[in-house]
């Protein structure tokens, strides 16, 4: 999802198309970027991932070690498994590039593609990443964190270019951030279950899920977010709280953003990772070998290959 203005009133991931010939469109123009958002100051948030392919933003994700990342599943689906165990590699692109294939990707294995439940996978990195001032993972949470209803936390992302049937709108080049309002999974209930244009209304939220936005609308994550983190501050560290995963349009009203939530996949994390612990990170920052590197801000995960399935075309 990107962050941006209001949307179109229909389900979907929030993964934007990334060629004319794939658009997420039914005849209206959707924003691609965080919604309400704006330009993120340098090294805010440097955990901050972006999953590309052949240049295009597919997706978010977030550095939890020097070597994984964990993002959404539901981008995974358009990963070609055929292309062997070198499936994208981290990239900064400046004169400084720092590039690591990635090794692995562990999709859960409960993900459903049609409820969005477990929607979290975890990218491998064949060698480590150098800690900088600009590149440090997040924290996660314990399992038995909770985070009030009405919490300010932030969305970040690119949402890079949205392909409608009439019009492509250009990603922002600088990350975008918004601060939207955290809600339970029955707040979030509540509000799906009022009918707005063109949705009778629903319950879709589980409990494995939570939600962050307005219920005005005009503050939310968008295509090209999904995948990439919701933090919140906790005792002046940074945790990640949810996953973007999907929405109904983005930024509409009594339609907040939908994220996997983070504490719910600790165990799993855990198990999967067993070197990596909930709570504060510990990390060593070293400078660079190399006289006169800069670190870069963000880090760009480059998907190798791509297969396309129907669902893909009818997310928003």
């Amino acid at each position: 999802e990107g962050i941006g203005a209001g949307g179109l009133g229909m389900v979907g991931a929030r993964t934007p198309g990334f060629s004319p010939w794939l658009w997420e469109g039914s005849g209206s123009v959707a924003s691609s970027r965080i919604v309400g958002g704006q330009n993120a100051q340098n090294g805010a948030w440097p955990w901050q991932a972006s999953i590309q392919y052949k240049g295009f933003h597919i997706c978010g994700g977030s550095l939890i070690t020097g070597e994984w990342v964990v993002s959404a599943a539901h981008y995974q689906g358009l990963v070609n498994s055929s292309t062997g165990p070198r499936l994208g590699e981290i990239l900064r692109l400046n004169a400084n590039t720092f590039t690591s294939a990635v090794s692995q990707v562990i999709i859960h294995g409960d993900y459903n593609p049609s409820s969005y439940a477990s929607d979290i996978a975890l990218a491998h990195l064949s060698r480590p990443l150098l800690y900088t001032a600009y590149i440090l993972p997040v924290c996660l949470p314990d399992r038995n964190d909770s985070i009030a209803n009405g919490t300010l936390c932030w969305v970040t992302g690119w949402g890079d270019v949205y392909f409608s049937s009439t019009e492509s709108l250009p990603a922002p080049r600088t990350l975008q951030e918004v601060q939207v309002s955290l809600m339970d999974a029955e707040m979030c209930n509540d509000l799906y279950s009022k009918p707005i244009t063109g949705s009778p209304g629903s319950r879709p939220i589980k409990d494995d899920m939570v939600c962050a936005g307005y219920t005005r609308g005009g503050k939310d994550s968008c295509q090209g977010d999904s995948g990439g983190p919701l933090v919140c501050s906790q005792a002046d560290s940074w945790f990640l709280i949810g996953i973007v995963s999907w929405g109904e349009g983005c930024g509409l009203p009594y339609r907040p953003g939908v994220y996997t939530r983070v504490s719910a996949y600790s165990d799993w994390i855990q198990q999967q990772l067993p070197s990596v612990e909930s709570g504060v990170v510990n990390v060593t920052i070293r400078s660079h070998p190399n006289a006169g590197y800069t670190p870069a801000p963000t880090l760009l995960l480059l998907v190798a290959a791509l297969t396309l399935f129907p669902k893909i075309l009818n997310l928003f």
